[in-house]
């Protein structure tokens, strides 16, 4: 199926979007994760469906490690009216910010790096060796959480549980054959409640699990106790942690070749402030942090909304569109934690208009890429990631266009 058949040319979508003025009331979500990797979604369904009921109606699949929800994804937009973004997310490794024991997007591991992949080719094209690469890693990542599964086992075996876990059987059951550390969690949560009916007998259980300490967590609060297990037993320290294989991590330069040979844009997902108003050593001097990424061939950003206060996300969002950068915004949801598709900043506080407009022309920006890839041609990014910024407001009207027909 080319899910683009249905929009007019060039010209027309330009016309057309000549008289569209409204860049504000469009609500985008740039960024969720489903069941292909992690998810709060039990499905595809549910989330669109969610998104639908808020009135947000361009969504952005954003897997880690694979495109194989992007079929359904297409399909399940169509039926809704919504308008969909086929990205993907990696964790890369930048060697020269590990050995300078940089922070960039991850908080506490230097050097590594979340990368997204925006606007990739639908249907979904790569060729090797960089489909080799992306499918190696996801295997290794597998291969990861398998050999946490047998340790979990041996913990489970040594205080005597009624159970243990099969992968085969959570990688069958639970996953769309992308298996998470977060689905071990939740496969020995659901064991648990399966196995013991009264509610000391499970408290009782987990003290001994967690070799005397007791969960803190309410049981009827699925997220909390899912974290708790994967802090007590699969983070380091826990006895069923593994360390990492460096196969898992691609560099960050491969990642981003593989992103540009599948069609995409290379994003750089912002960690942007903490709680306490702090920011990595990478993040830290905007004006800097702009012009290396600009050195490594990104010209696009997101944000995870909820993460960051309302001043930031202007002061950041706005900076960086402002020099040049596609920017959009989104919620993840790769936790348990079920949060509205609609966008806020931290604390729940609404987005700003100017914030909601950044957000619709980098989605607009996404969804005209993506059309004239599927079309065999140029997208907003060339061969080597290099973004003609100067085309980048007719991008934003043609894409405006699209999503207004979806």
């Amino acid at each position: 199926m080319n899910y683009y058949l249905k929009f007019p040319d060039k010209a027309t979508l330009l016309q057309k979007a000549e008289d569209i003025q409204d860049w504000k009331s469009v609500k985008v979500n740039s960024h969720l994760h489903t069941p292909y990797s992690f998810s709060a979604f039990d499905s595809v369904p549910q989330a669109l469906d969610m998104a639908l009921k808020q009135g947000v109606r361009v969504v952005g699949i954003n897997d880690f490690y694979t495109t194989n929800g992007y079929p359904e994804w297409a399909s399940e937009c169509n039926k809704r009216g919504l308008f969909p973004l086929f990205n993907i997310e990696f964790i890369s490794l930048n060697k020269e910010d590990q050995a300078n024991g940089i922070r960039v997007n991850d908080p506490n591991n230097p050097g590594r790096t979340y990368l997204s992949g925006k606007g990739l080719s639908y249907p979904f094209k790569l060729d090797n060796p960089w489909l080799q690469q992306l499918l190696d890693v996801r295997n290794e990542s597998n291969r990861h959480v398998e050999s946490m599964c047998q340790k979990l086992n041996g913990i489970l075996e040594s205080i005597k549980s009624p159970f243990n876990l099969s992968f085969s059987e959570i990688e069958k059951e639970m996953t769309n054959g992308n298996v998470r550390e977060r689905h071990l969690a939740k496969a020995l949560r659901l064991k648990v409640e399966e196995r013991f009916s009264s509610l000391e007998e499970k408290l009782a259980f987990y003290h001994e699990l967690f070799g005397g300490k007791d969960l803190k967590s309410s049981l009827d609060d699925f997220a909390a106790v899912e974290n708790e297990i994967r802090g007590n037993l699969l983070k380091a320290g826990g006895g069923a942690f593994v360390p990492e294989d460096p196969k898992a991590f691609l560099e960050m330069e491969t990642v981003r070749q593989i992103i540009l040979q599948a069609g995409g844009i290379p994003t750089y997902p912002f960690l942007a402030d903490d709680a306490n108003g702090n920011f990595t050593d990478f993040e830290n001097d905007l004006e800097k942090v702009a012009e290396i990424l600009k050195s490594r061939g990104i010209a696009s950003v997101e944000f995870i909304t909820t993460r960051n206060s309302v001043y930031v996300l202007e002061k950041y969002a706005g900076y960086l569109y402002d020099n040049g950068f596609a920017v959009t915004f989104g919620s993840e949801h790769n936790s348990p934690a079920m949060e509205p598709i609609e966008l806020f900043a931290r604390n729940i506080t609404p987005l700003t208009d100017r914030l909601k407009e950044i957000n619709l022309r980098g989605a607009a920006l996404i969804a005209t890429h993506q059309f004239f890839v599927s079309k065999g041609e140029q997208g907003y990014v060339n061969k080597d990631g290099m973004a003609d910024v100067s085309k980048r407001e007719e991008f934003e009207k043609i894409g405006r266009a699209i999503i207004s027909l979806a």
